[in-house]
């Protein structure tokens, strides 16, 4: 059996891994921290883990997570680097959900995330946890980086196509809405019911954190450094993401059998027929991410729409696709969730 340590489990992420990781067959959850609710069973504060989880919120100060095979933080930008080295030099794997790790220039990530970051050494050799292109590096890792939720929806649906090489790469454009779960579980004037309810806004539109981590991917892919226009924008539900990308055709080809080759042995990529429009209720509660391609009356710009839960493979069900890459077990493992409907 796995041990596994939860840092931060009263958070979105924190409560979505208890529900993946709480019918994992080769995992035993042995701490979940929380300075502020230390002693209070999760079943209390989550009414949903009750019956599946009998464990109850550690101080991380006695939480003993040295002890643990794999610490997933599921925490605030800025708190796993201050613990990660101390418990890889005790042999423990990590998975920071954050942003700590993602971006492997130190100095975009200081200057985007606006404090100077407490173990830049490592962040060499994190690896990024995407499996879908990192797959044989995360099964030797001892520190994954698991993307963000726009990154993997944006990275998913564009890489095909930079990995060809088929499309311009100056002028790529990423358009994008999340549900109000994407802002996490706080208290906050702009994801109050009465606020983003009945609303549709964009938001970071000069310059959004999730951005150098998606030209870093994309530029990866396409082998030297692209062009991005980014827009997120808060729609007025829980969970999901929606993205649409426009990339400029460079040289024609069979975009739809592209897509199909590419993601044909990927679990969690459903490439769907021609001519369809995923939605987000298609992926909620699933860690799927669904792709349309479209090039609309057959001009020279294709349209991808991408789909997926924010919280699932946007986060949590993403993390522990990589944990079970990490420990050879079969990646599906407690991961074959059919998406809720309606």
């Amino acid at each position: 059996m796995i041990k596994v340590g939860i840092v931060g489990g009263t958070g979105y992420t924190g409560v979505e891994l208890l529900r993946l990781l709480a019918t994992h067959p080769q995992v035993e959850l042995k701490v979940i921290t929380s300075r502020a609710d230390a002693g209070t069973p999760v079943s209390q504060m989550f009414p949903s883990l009750r019956g599946h989880l009998d464990l109850s919120f550690t101080h991380p100060d006695s939480a003993h997570l040295d002890k643990c095979d794999v610490v997933f933080f599921a925490t605030p930008n800025g708190i796993a680097m201050q613990q990660t080295r101390e418990l890889l030099a005790a042999g423990v794997r990590v998975i920071d959900l954050a942003a700590d790790f993602r971006i492997q220039d130190v100095a975009v990530w200081e200057k985007w995330y606006g404090m100077s970051h407490a173990c830049p050494d490592l962040i060499a050799g994190a690896v990024y946890g995407l499996p879908e292109i990192n797959r044989a590096k995360i099964k030797e890792a001892q520190l994954v980086a698991n993307p963000g939720c726009y990154p993997t929806a944006v990275q998913l649906a564009l890489i095909p196509l930079l990995e060809a090489g088929l499309v311009e790469t100056s002028n790529l454009i990423a358009d994008a809405k999340s549900g109000v779960s994407g802002a996490g579980r706080k208290a906050e004037v702009g994801i109050l019911f009465s606020e983003a309810g009945d609303n549709f806004k964009a938001y970071g539109v000069a310059g959004h954190r999730h951005l150098p981590e998606i030209r870093q991917g994309l530029a990866r892919a396409a082998q030297h450094e692209v062009g991005l226009t980014f827009v997120p924008h808060l729609t007025p539900m829980i969970r999901g993401i929606h993205a649409t990308m426009y990339a400029r055709i460079k040289k024609d080809a069979d975009w739809q059998a592209l897509f199909e080759q590419r993601y044909a042995n990927e679990p969690f990529v459903d490439v769907l027929p021609a001519g369809s429009h995923p939605e987000t209720r298609s992926v909620r509660g699933s860690n799927k991410c669904r792709i349309a391609v479209h090039r609309p009356q057959g001009g020279d710009t294709l349209v991808l729409l991408s789909a997926i839960d924010n919280l699932v493979k946007g986060a949590a069900g993403q993390a522990v696709q990589n944990m079970n890459i990490m420990f050879g077990l079969p990646e599906t493992t407690a991961l074959n969730i059919v998406p809720l409907l309606p």
